[in-house]
């Protein structure tokens, strides 16, 4: 080996000391901020539970859901709230840039789509407008071109709609005319469903039922609650326009900052793995859950793992989160209705091997 060889060796060992030395200092720098992280978070929560009685552990799971850049699928009947949460958190947030101003790419913090049955795909994503005067075609931005998008009663409108979303969901981006455009970095969409014994409705298809990183069942509220809601209606009608607010920056910020600085240990991957390969291995399952779905519930464990104080993933993240994950991911087979022990089943050895882990 020449000298220059034993030079350059000592250089690129330098090199490597220096980014390693800049990470560490990186994650140290996040850790220090996790507290302002979950503290916008809080914030956030807050403001939707005072328009939502009854409701903390869904808002929580939607505030999971947006921060860990998944989307969220309510099912209930009507009446049960899954409008008014979705609301409540779409204006919770409002951009950086000042109101009266209108953003060229057409985005806005909030916006709602009725889904019908005449819905048009191009009503959902924009379409091109002729302008007389320049006598050229400029894109009017559909509902999509938003921070929250409230896809109401998403399954009474057809397959070819539903479809349109499927792009937006999952690449942040729509395309019109051979013409792709973005949407930004914070999109979350929170879809509205009623159950398909109701008329008039449209099963989602599996590949779009893929996209929501949770589906939540939204059950009757507990007796004290559904009181609250009944004393208290004007009071949160008059709150609307007073409660918190976080902006867009904050809410990207406190994903970063989570992400860079709560620990995911390869245990917590093994046991993920392991979970779903029992899962496609059972004989009561006929298809399982896609390696996408793990990939989405990663930055929501850190999440969870945020919100309840600590910098690394536990078995308690993935015990609350991962049913919400795969309820409506997994597919049983003919006779099999009991998907709850079913996971239980298959949960259950990679759980015990990673409190083991976990102890030693």
């Amino acid at each position: 080996m020449t000298p220059d060889s034993n030079v350059q060796l000592s250089e690129t060992e330098c090199a490597n000391s220096a980014e390693i030395n800049a990470d560490i200092q990186n994650r140290k720098q996040s850790e220090s901020n996790l507290p302002k992280a979950v503290g916008i978070l809080r914030t956030l929560m807050g403001a939707v539970q005072q328009q939502v009685l009854g409701r903390d552990e869904v808002i929580e799971l939607a505030v999971i859901a947006l921060v860990s850049d998944g989307h969220v699928l309510l099912e209930d009947f009507p009446g049960s709230g899954k409008t008014t949460l979705a609301k409540a958190l779409g204006e919770a947030i409002v951009d950086d840039i000042e109101r009266e101003k209108e953003r060229p790419d057409g985005i806005v913090p909030f916006r709602r789509i009725q889904f019908t049955p005449d819905l048009l795909p191009s009503d959902v994503t924009g379409v091109p407008v002729f302008d007389s005067n320049s006598n050229e075609f400029h894109f009017r931005h559909g509902p999509l071109f938003a921070h929250v998008v409230l896809a109401d009663e998403i399954n009474r409108t057809s397959p070819k709609v539903q479809s349109a979303m499927l792009e937006a969901m999952g690449e942040k981006q729509v395309t019109v005319d051979n013409v792709t455009y973005s949407l930004d970095h914070l999109f979350f969409v929170i879809a509205t469903q009623n159950p398909l014994d109701l008329v008039g409705t449209y099963p989602l298809p599996t590949p779009q039922l893929d996209r929501f990183l949770f589906k939540i069942t939204m059950d009757h509220i507990d007796r004290e609650s559904e009181l609250d809601v009944l004393d208290t209606y004007k009071v949160r009608k008059d709150q609307v326009t007073h409660r918190p607010t976080v902006s867009r920056s904050e809410v990207l910020e406190a994903r970063k900052i989570i992400d860079n600085s709560v620990v995911i240990r390869s245990t917590i991957k093994t046991a993920l793995v392991d979970i779903s390969r029992n899962l496609r291995e059972d004989d009561r399952v006929l298809q399982g859950n896609s390696t996408r779905s793990m990939v989405l519930l990663l930055p929501a464990l850190q999440v969870s793992a945020a919100l309840r104080g600590r910098n690394y993933v536990s078995a308690e993240d993935i015990e609350l989160l991962l049913p919400r994950v795969l309820g409506h991911r997994i597919e049983l087979a003919p006779g099999v209705s009991e998907l709850t022990k079913v996971l239980k089943d298959n949960m259950r050895e990679p759980m015990e091997v990673l409190a083991l882990g976990t102890l030693s």
